[in-house]
C-alpha cells in the first residue's frame, strides 16, 4: 500500500515593528497605501495610553473598595487596540473580559465598563447604536455567541462582521472548537482573536497546549489562522484588516493568536508573584506596545511631549469624567426579581413586595 500525504499546513507570524520600534517598510507602505495616516496612528497611540489610563485607575478604585474584582489588561492594550481598529461601528463584538482597548476604540461611554465592574448589569446595557454583547466572564463559552450571531448575519445577508475575544486558555474548552467548527461549515463572517499572555491565571501556556502554535487550531477547523505579535499594534490592526475584509467579502471566518504577556495578576483577586517568574517579567517589559510605538511615532516625527502631555490629560480627564459618572449611578432594585423569569412565581413576587418595603 502506497503512503501519501494528504495534508500539510503552516501558520504565518506577522510583526510590523519589532521591540526597539523598527518597522517593516514593505508592511508599512502597505498599512499607509491602506489609509492608516497621521491622524489614525495618533488614534491608535490615544486608544492605548487611554486603555492604560483606564487600567490604572480601576485597580485603585478596587484596592479602594470602589470596585469589584477586575481584569487589568497592561501589555496587551494593542490586541484589541489594533483589531478592533479594523472594525466598522455597525459589525459586531462578542467580548470576554479584558477588551478595555476595544470599548474606548468603538467610542461607548466608558461609564458603562465602569459600572458592571462595580456590579451594576445595568453596565452591560449598552445604547443601541452599540453591536456589543454583554461581557462573558465563562471562559470562551461566548465563541458560540460569535458563531451564531455571523451565522445569523450571513443567513441575513448583511454586510457586516463578528469580532471575538478569549485567552489562551479559552483554547482549552470545547466551545473554542465547537465555534470554530461551526463558523468553518458555514463560513460565517467572524474573527476569532485568541489573546496568548501566556498565562490561564496561574497555569502557564505550555500546560494549555502541546500545540506549537494556538493558531494552528483554525487549521482543523479548515479555517485562516495567522500569529501576530500582539504587543505590536500595526501588526494586529494590519492582521485584523486582513481577516475583517475577507469575512466581509464573504471568504469566512480567521483564527487570529496574538502573542503577548500579562504584565502582572490575572484579576485583583490573583498574586503574580506566585508564579510569574521575574525574570520572565523583565523580558516582556522590555516589549511594551506602548513605548514600542512611542519609539516608531517619533522616528516618523509624529509623537512629541506636547502631544504626549495633551493625550495623558485627556486620557485622565475621560476616565475621571467616567468613574463619577458610575458612582453617582443607583441601580433599579427591582430588576433582580423581574429580570429573572419570563412569568414571576410567587416567591418572587413575595420577595419584591418585602423589598419594597425596605427600599421605602
Amino acid at each position: 500500500m502506497a503512503v501519501k500525504k494528504v495534508f500539510s499546513g503552516s501558520v504565518d507570524y506577522i510583526q510590523v515593528l519589532d521591540e526597539n520600534g523598527a518597522v517593516d517598510k514593505a508592511l508599512e507602505k502597505e498599512l499607509l497605501r491602506g489609509g492608516l495616516g497621521r491622524e489614525q496612528l495618533i488614534g491608535l497611540y490615544r486608544c492605548m495610553v487611554t486603555a492604560r489610563v483606564l487600567d490604572e485607575k480601576a485597580i485603585n478604585l478596587q484596592r479602594q473598595g470602589r470596585m469589584l474584582t477586575y481584569a487589568p489588561c497592561r501589555g496587551e492594550e494593542a490586541i484589541t487596540v489594533g483589531t478592533s481598529f479594523a472594525l466598522r461601528k455597525d459589525d459586531w463584538v462578542v467580548p470576554a473580559y479584558r477588551e478595555q482597548g476595544m470599548y474606548i476604540v468603538m467610542g461607548v461611554p466608558l461609564k458603562y465598563f465602569l459600572m458592571y465592574f462595580m456590579g451594576f448589569e445595568e453596565g452591560n446595557h449598552l445604547p443601541r447604536e452599540f453591536n456589543i454583547t454583554p461581557v462573558c466572564v465563562p471562559v470562551a463559552t461566548h465563541f458560540l455567541h460569535a458563531a451564531g450571531i455571523g451565522m445569523a448575519m450571513k443567513h441575513k445577508g448583511e454586510n457586516k462582521v463578528v469580532m471575538t475575544y478569549t485567552g489562551d486558555g479559552g483554547s482549552s474548552e470545547g466551545d473554542f472548537y465547537e465555534a470554530l467548527n461551526f463558523a468553518g461549515v458555514y463560513g460565517a463572517p467572524v474573527v476569532f482573536v485568541v489573546r496568548n499572555n501566556q498565562w490561564a491565571i496561574s497555569v502557564p501556556r505550555k500546560k494549555q497546549t502541546a500545540a506549537k502554535t494556538i493558531a494552528q487550531k483554525g487549521i482543523a477547523a479548515g479555517i485562516r489562522c495567522v500569529q501576530a505579535d500582539g504587543n505590536d499594534v500595526l501588526a494586529m490592526y494590519y492582521t485584523a484588516k486582513i481577516a475583517v475584509d475577507a469575512a466581509r467579502k464573504g471568504e469566512g471566518p480567521t483564527l487570529i493568536e496574538a502573542v503577548s504577556y500579562r504584565m502582572g495578576m490575572h484579576t485583583t483577586a490573583d498574586d503574580p508573584k506566585r508564579y510569574m517568574p521575574e525574570d520572565e517579567i523583565e523580558m516582556w517589559k522590555k516589549k511594551d506596545p506602548i513605548e514600542r510605538f512611542r519609539k516608531y511615532l517619533k522616528a516618523k516625527r509624529i509623537w512629541n511631549e506636547v502631544l504626549e502631555k495633551k493625550i495623558i490629560k485627556q486620557a485622565a480627564v475621560e476616565v475621571e469624567h467616567a468613574v463619577e459618572e458610575a458612582e453617582a449611578f443607583r441601580s433599579d432594585y427591582t430588576h433582580m426579581f423581574k429580570n429573572v423569569y419570563a412569568r414571576m412565581p410567587a416567591e418572587l413576587e413575595e420577595q419584591l413586595e418585602d423589598a419594597g418595603r425596605f427600599a421605602r
